[in-house]
């Protein structure tokens, strides 16, 4: 795991803790954004929404 991406990982989990514990139904969406300077912006919408940028290296092309 990257250390970039733990944040991310991290409350992404703990939100599917709570609602697997919850009682009634939910939903998470999870949207990922390209920026400029090998950054991504990732949004996590789960009633709220939290929002993360993470650095990033684009795939090399063979």
């Amino acid at each position: 795991m990257q250390a970039g991406n733990a944040p991310v990982k991290k409350r992404l989990l703990e939100l599917l803790d709570e609602l697997i514990a919850h009682d009634g139904f939910g939903s998470i969406k999870v949207d990922i954004r390209l920026l400029k300077r090998g950054q991504k912006e990732v949004i996590i919408d789960c009633g709220k929404q939290y929002r993360f940028v993470v650095d990033f290296e684009a795939a090399v092309e063979k």
